[in-house]
Formats: structure tokens, sequence, C-alpha cells
């Protein structure tokens, strides 16, 4: 039965829904508030270079395939993934790296460079995380409704020790202090402290190595273009510059949006692709609300926040010894994560991910430029920090340091710069706190403990996106658009009449 879909938001998860439920024949309209789609992913045009606001780094192409082919289409027609290896070229705090690859076996010669007696326990680590994989992977596309499914695979998660901080469970296997940051800050890219975040997130890894880490040709940029067009090819009606002010609700099921100009719009569905948080405690009374009360949103646990500078320089930077994707860990690591996690104040160290994607497409900046975007962790808004007052200074800080460690006379050369702060992540992006990934991916937030992509709240609200099962991150974000989509219009299984 065909039925009328609102989607809230244009970022990834709600553009995997509205894609599959269009295809399947639904009436479906996405509001965004701003002048195009891709919410975390939107892209900058400036000055000639396109920088990419958010998410750089693209793994499990299957899943964007699946989407495409949902709608009967080839994701290959739409923009295309260059594979990339080096992943990322990791640096310690005196600028030496390891290059973390695909195939185990130039792992194994990495790991030589800096401590061969890590070799046995890097191939054990990686027989570990596989088992991981092989345990949690099949629910990254599946609700987490029922707390049953989660009674199911604690057993597992027990065994593998999978509810370790991912640090520590790294230790286990790795003696060498650069090496056991290199193998265990992947929930970084969640939003997580590598030193908290349980390692069950390690399937992230295999995620990688499974299907490889590409880059968009032209940005990911390319990508939310790719889905704009599908959506467009399927009669999806994207209404853009239209912020929802309030998710219309009769008892235990919303009705439709008002939007902020007043206009209201009937639903018999609505997905929100905004923040969980954001949605609950700004679009829905409160009183219509029982599990979700605001003071139950504001004590739960809140992601870091992000600092970003996008850059574009006159020169090339081709002599450097920098890669595609950079990570660069500063000195005293393990204080620095305690003070962007759970500090009150702007820490003194960095450590920096430094993309520098002109080195694998000039097509994204002018000829003879080179295009930059570093992103430090912060902490979030519940920290006593005044980014009105700090934010240039900060700024001026991470360029002087890439300056003086790997980028010369960069300040001279660059030819056009803009940045984002927590404060943009909670006013223009709507994170509550101005928390850059949500919820912080720890245990008692993670699967059936994560808020649900059916609303515990209301019959036919849904959520999508980071702050939902199966979390942050770019694969965990399209799935949950298919969960939803599924959760609202399943798809036969063979079999079935």
């Amino acid at each position: 039965m065909r039925k009328k879909i609102i989607v809230i938001g244009g970022g990834f998860g709600g553009l995997s829904a509205a894609i599959r439920l269009a295809a399947k024949g639904h009436d479906v309209t996405v509001f965004d508030k701003r002048d195009k789609l891709g919410g975390r992913a939107y892209q900058y045009e400036m000055d000639g270079f396109k920088f990419d606001g958010g998410p750089t780094v693209i793994t499990a192409p299957y899943i964007f395939d699946e989407i495409f082919e949902a709608a009967g289409k080839s994701r290959h027609n739409y923009f295309e993934l260059k594979p990339l290896d080096p992943f990322y070229r990791i640096f310690n705090s005196d600028g030496d790296h390891f290059d973390y690859m695909r195939n185990e076996e130039d792992i194994l010669k990495q790991i030589d460079r800096w401590n061969p007696a890590d070799k046995k326990g890097y191939r054990k680590f990686t027989e570990n995380t596989i088992d991981i994989f092989s345990l949690f992977h099949p629910y990254t596309d599946k609700p987490f409704l029922k707390f049953k499914k989660m009674l199911n695979i604690m057993p597992g998660v027990i065994r593998l020790g999978a509810y370790k901080g991912t640090y520590r469970h790294v230790r286990k296997y790795i003696k060498h202090e650069f090496l056991r940051k290199v193998f265990s800050f992947h929930p970084l890219l969640i939003g997580g402290n590598p030193f908290d975040t349980p390692s069950i997130y390690l399937l992230i890894m295999q995620f990688e190595k499974e299907w490889g880490v590409h880059y968009a040709v032209g940005g990911v940029g390319s990508i939310v273009e790719g889905f704009s067009r599908l959506m467009n090819d399927l009669g999806v009606d994207i209404r853009l510059n239209s912020e929802v002010d309030r998710i219309m609700v009769d008892q235990q099921k919303v009705t439709g949006v008002q939007l902020r100009d007043g206009s209201t719009y009937d639903a018999d569905i609505v997905i929100s692709n905004g923040d969980v948080a954001f949605t609950y405690r700004n679009l829905i009374p409160e009183t219509a609300r029982k599990k979700y009360s605001n003071r139950s949103i504001d004590r739960k646990s809140y992601s870091s926040s992000l600092f970003v500078i996008y850059f574009g320089t006159k020169k090339r930077y081709l002599d450097s010894k920098l890669s595609h994707h950079n990570i660069i860990f500063g000195k005293e690591y393990k204080k620095l994560m305690r003070e962007i996690f759970k500090g009150t104040k702007l820490p003194d160290n960095l450590s920096l991910y430094l993309h520098m994607p002109t080195i694998s497409d000039e097509s994204i900046a002018p000829e003879g430029s080179e295009l930059f975007y570093v992103l430090s962790l912060v902490p979030n808004l519940k920290a006593d920090i005044n980014w009105e007052e700090i934010a240039e200074e900060y700024k001026d800080k991470v360029l002087g340091y890439l300056e003086e460690h790997y980028l010369p006379d960069l300040k001279e050369n660059i030819v056009t710069e803009h940045y984002i702060d927590p404060p943009h992540f909670q006013n223009t992006l709507n994170s509550h706190y101005g928390a850059a990934f949500s919820f912080t991916p720890s245990l008692l937030q993670s699967a059936f403990f994560r808020p649900h992509n059916r609303s515990e709240e209301f019959d036919n609200l849904y959520f999508v996106g980071a702050g939902t099962h199966p979390g942050a991150g770019v694969p965990a974000v399209l799935s949950s658009g298919k969960i939803a989509a599924e959760l609202i219009d399943p798809t036969p299984q063979n079999g079935d009449s």
C-alpha cells in the first residue's frame, strides 16, 4: 500500500531510506534546512576548491551498490570509487610513520620496521578481529528492537573479549606503544575514545580489510550528487531551504511536520535523519514523550566534537611525506583522549587527521593547487570553552603546527580557508551539545541500548543516522536507512508469498 513518507534531513541515512522507499512506490518527500543535500557530507565550494564537509573515508562499496540495485540501477553510472592503499599514513609525535595497508603481508612488513616481535601477536589479533566481525556483521543492517537479541550475542562478546576497551584489548596482543595506537585508533572514526570504546567496534577494521578504503572521485559530494540524481529519477520530492520546526503528534502517532515558515505537511510516516537527541528535545513537546524526557536525553553520554579547517594552497606539496589520509598522533596521547572526552577545557596538545585528496584527484582544486582538510577532536559543548573567543587562535595553532612539521611555508601559500567548530555542529547541524557523532559508542549505548530505528515513543516515527543503530560512520549510517526502510515496508524473502 502506497504511503506518504516524510524524511527530515538529507544526510546519508535519510537519502538511503528515501531511495529504498521511493523504489518501492511510496510517495517520499525530503526536507532539508540547507541549500543542498548531504548533511555531514555537505560539500563546500570556494574559489575553485571542492571541500568535503564531513566524512572522507569510504568503505564497504557494496552498501552503496545495494541502494542503487534496490532502484534497479547501477552505482557505476552515478559516481566512481577509487581504492586507496595505504588506507592511512599514521605518524607518531616525532614524524615517523606507519603505512596502514590492506594486505596482511604489507602490514607485517610495516610492523617489522617498528617491532618484529609484534608480528606473531598481530596475527592472533587479526584472527580475533575476524571473529568479532563474524559475530556482529550480520546485525549491522538488521534492527535491534528486542533485548533477547542482545542476550543472544553476549556469550560471544564475553568469549572474544569484545566488551573490553579497544586499547586494552589491543594491548593483549601488541607490545610496542606506537603500534598499540595504530591498531586501536578506529573508535576515533565514530566519535569514541579508544581507551573506553568496547572492542566490538574493531569490526570497522575488518570492514576495511574486506572491502578496502576508497575515495569518491570528485569528493564525497559526488556521492551526494549521485543520490540526488537517483532520487530525481525515482520522483522523490526534494525540498531544500526547508527547516522542520515541529513534528506533529496525535497521542502515540506522528501525523506530519510543520516547517519554520508555518506550513504543514501530513504524512503516514516520518523518518528523522536529524540528531536523535535534537529531534526528541526540539521537535516534539516533552509532554508527548515518556521514555525520552529532556532530563534523560541530557544525561546520556555524548561523543566529542570537531574543529575542522578546510584550506587550499597555491602550491603543491607532492614532495611532502604525506599520503591521502594522514593521522598524526601528538604527545601525551592518553591524557589528550581523557581531556577530549571527559575534560572541561580545551586541551593544549593536538592529535590530527589531515586529508590531502588532491594527491589522488586534481579535479577538485584549481590547477597547481593543493586541497586540505585538517580535523582536530575537541570536547563537545558540555565543556567550558568560549569558541567565539578562541576559534581563530585555535585555527592558527593547528595551521602553525602543520607548517612547522609537515607543510613548509603553509600560511603564506593559503589562498582560501574556512573552518567549522562545535557551535556549527549544534546550530547548523542540530547536534545536541555539538557532539559530532551523537551518542558515544559505549556498550550501554550500542545495539539494543541505542535509540531504536523505530521510535519507542511513536508507532510511525523512525530514526536513521549516527544516533540510532548501528551507529556512526558512513557504512552504519547507510545501513540505518536500510533498516528503517525494511521496518516500514519489508522486502519479501525467497519463499515468501
